[in-house]
């Protein structure tokens, strides 16, 4: 981990103390950077011996680590103090576009009517039902706000009530390194049982006699998922019964009940391999049995509806088929087939109803809605008639409903919720988010562009911007990119944007390979040994957006997350000419050092998305493009990176290594930034205001290079 001298702490702070008027700072006033002290550490792998100069920025403990953490802080406030009054409009209006009082639409389950609320100026949701109508007196199930008293951070997961609805299941973090305390709330009630079990997962499941609960636990160093445990109300739960353990380190392990309430599943997954487990949920005490064994290459899931589980799998079928067994049933030689596997067809999420199953496909890079009845009548799609968009399921939790609620929303459209008859064929709008604020759909106008790669693939990219636009080369564009694990980012609204549309900029989602949105073979295409193709794509994706005058590379920024992190830090030692900006949250830029420490969380479950640098074969390619290891002595891009103290998914040393090694690489004057939250793990800040503290922030850094920071 990164160290910084006492005395270079405390001299970049009486600097600070002294900077000019707001309005007036410029990259040459501003103080020396800290600077993190080297020291050379060897590491050697198949004869390779690399010197990371900064490992010791790992010692979380270390107070000269957190010093150095809180000095580059420092110097963030410091770099970007004349847009103090910027960050502070961008996070009023942002807030200022968010319903105060908003609430989920109510759905049904066993006589009561669930949602939640929040309360005018509250960061938190409450959770409350109604018995028998909506118009009933409301019961509050958890308060968050009440909840988070006293606490930087705040999380509250899995809530799960029983099945005859008097308790309800809950887990909270309040470190955000995703260990969390369940407990169980009496519902009558409203106090909480003595049975407390302190670090596990949010994860679990009830058993049909309302006080077996199933849970499962991670373990302490790795946070692997990999014990399924059962509890009995009542009981002391350091007596609770081991039930499953996965062994297999490449495997985590989870639990849940089927749609019917009939059976309790232990899911095992690694990125390329899946195994399931099933028990009638009306029999807690019994033993689990294994549907189909787990075989290299094959992934399944399974859910149940009748006589039959249905079950998702990409046996002999690369974009996924649907087959069915029968509840005596377990492995493939019992399945039937229900949706054959189509070549340009990517089978996604499946929804089941006693009387019609709802399908996910992906096609021609979207998402449509596939509606089959279950007496196998003709198929329909619903229409959506925009040219990009995100569609999903929302609460169904009536198996024998024939309304099928969904949400909808594109770059123009705010979240809209949906109930659809499947009989009738008519669609019905329950709500649409409220943007406060005078915002109107109608005044930005959005588009699918298809940019082509180097070796001739067309990369499809979703963009926005207000009516008005010109394309001339002259506006900013900020383009976004993730591309790992086969996650899609669709094109959804986000309200926050606005704050950059308004002000002249266009936002783009560069759709690259290592998603599914194209089906399969995209994410095949970018993973492994061409985990490359990723990166080349998000080039060339901004090469055409320069090429047809959206944008100029003075203009344009980049902007991604954790594995988007390390896209992110690929992309600008690539080509960093091509940007203005780069913004890299909770960036995984040390990929070769962390994909050799099986101690670190994630490791052993993620050798079949980036390879197994034990194997020098992955150790040469990892190697060859790792954002940490290619640093080099060139000019960059301005670059703001942000981390999280607690955070368990990307540690916060890797984005802290990254700048301390880059600040002595680089050969322009370019800001370069990182900020840490001191309290927060990979999701950043918790809290539905505070989070934006963080957007706000983004934003004014992009701004101010854009020259609109007035």
């Amino acid at each position: 981990m990164r160290v910084i001298a006492a005395v270079v702490f405390l001299l970049s702070l009486s600097i600070i103390s002294c900077a000019p008027e707001e309005g007036t700072r410029t990259v040459a006033q501003l103080p020396d950077p800290p600077v993190a002290e080297k020291k050379p550490r060897e590491l050697e792998m198949h004869g390779d011996v690399r010197v990371d100069d900064y490992y010791w920025l790992r010692e979380r403990e270390n107070p000269e680590v957190i010093s150095y953490l809180e000095a580059e802080n420092q110097y963030l406030e410091a770099a970007l103090a004349d847009t103090e009054t910027l960050q502070e409009e961008l996070f009023d209006e942002i807030v200022a576009r968010i319903q105060p009082d908003d609430s989920s639409v109510p759905y049904e389950k066993n006589g009561y009517h669930y949602y939640w609320r929040y309360p005018e100026g509250g960061e938190y949701r409450i959770w409350a039902r109604k018995e028998g109508s909506v118009d009933a007196e409301e019961s509050v199930m958890f308060d968050g706000n009440v909840m988070a008293e006293g606490e930087e951070f705040f999380a509250l997961r899995g809530v799960n009530v029983s099945p005859e609805s008097d308790v309800a299941a809950f887990a909270v973090d309040t470190v955000g390194r995703r260990k969390y305390a369940r407990g169980f709330r009496d519902l009558t009630t409203g106090e909480d049982l003595p049975d407390k079990i302190v670090d596990v997962t949010p994860n679990g499941a009830w058993a049909n006699d309302n006080e077996t609960f199933f849970y499962t636990r991670q373990d302490p160093e790795t946070l692997r998922w990999y014990q399924i445990y059962r509890h009995v109300l009542g009981t002391d739960p350091s007596e609770d019964e081991l039930v499953y353990q996965e062994d297999d380190e490449e495997f985590s392990c989870f639990v849940y009940k089927t749609k019917s309430d009939r059976y309790l599943v232990i899911g095992c997954q690694q990125t390329l391999s899946t195994e399931y487990r099933v028990l009638d949920a009306d029999d807690p005490t019994g033993e689990f049995r294994v549907i189909q064994p787990r075989e290299t290459d094959h992934e399944y899931s399974v859910d149940h509806v009748g006589e039959h589980f249905y079950i998702r799998t990409n046996w002999d079928a690369k974009n996924f088929r649907l087959m069915r067994a029968p509840l005596d049933g377990s492995d493939k030689s019992s399945w039937e087939e229900v949706i054959p596997h189509r070549e340009d067809t990517f089978l996604g999420g499946i929804e089941l109803f006693s009387d019609y199953l709802v399908v996910g496909e992906r096609h021609d890079a979207l998402y449509h809605v596939r509606i089959q009845p279950m007496d196998g009548g003709e198929p329909h799609y619903l229409d959506f008639g925009e040219p990009a968009y995100d569609v999903y399921t929302g609460n169904n939790v009536d198996i024998d409903s024939k309304t099928l609620r969904y949400h909808y929303t594109s770059l123009t459209t705010p979240n809209s919720v949906f109930d659809y008859d499947m009989e009738s064929r008519e669609k019905t709008l329950l709500k649409e988010e409220a943007v406060l604020g005078g915002f109107d759909k109608a005044d930005y106008v959005t588009e699918r562009l298809m940019a082509p790669a180097a070796d001739g693939t067309p990369i499809p990219i979703s963009i926005v911007y207000r009516e008005g636009f010109e394309q001339d080369g002259q506006a900013p564009l900020l383009l976004y990119g993730y591309g790992s694990y086969g996650a899609t980012i669709d094109p959804s609204f986000r309200s926050y944007r606005l704050s950059l549309l308004d002000r002249g900029f266009a936002f783009a989602i560069a759709h690259i390979r290592g998603s599914q949105i194209n089906g399969r073979q995209w994410y095949e295409d970018g993973k492994l040994f061409k985990k490359k193709n990723t990166f080349t794509d998000f080039v060339d994706s901004a090469r055409y957006l320069v090429d047809q005058g959206y944008t100029s590379p003075d203009r344009l920024f980049a902007e991604g997350g954790s594995a988007g992190g390390l896209l992110m830090g690929a992309v600008t030692n690539i080509a960093p000419e091509l940007f203005q900006g780069v913004a890299s949250h909770v960036p995984f830029v040390d990929i070769v050092t962390t994909m050799l420490d099986e101690d670190i969380p994630l490791t052993t479950s993620e050798y079949d998305e980036w390879g197994n640098p034990n194997e020098k074969d992955y150790y040469d390619y990892m190697l060859s493009y790792s954002p940490y290891d290619q640093l080099e002595a060139k000019a960059y891009p301005n670059i703001l990176v942000t981390t999280g103290l607690a955070d368990s998914q990307v540690q916060y040393w890797e984005p802290a290594k990254y700048v301390a090694k880059l600040r002595t690489l680089k050969t322009d004057d370019n800001l370069l930034l990182l900020h840490t939250n001191m309290d927060a793990g990979h999701g950043g800040a918790s809290g539905r205001y505070r989070r934006h503290k963080l957007t706000a922030l983004t934003y004014a850094f992009m701004l101010k290079l854009a020259g609109l920071a007035a």
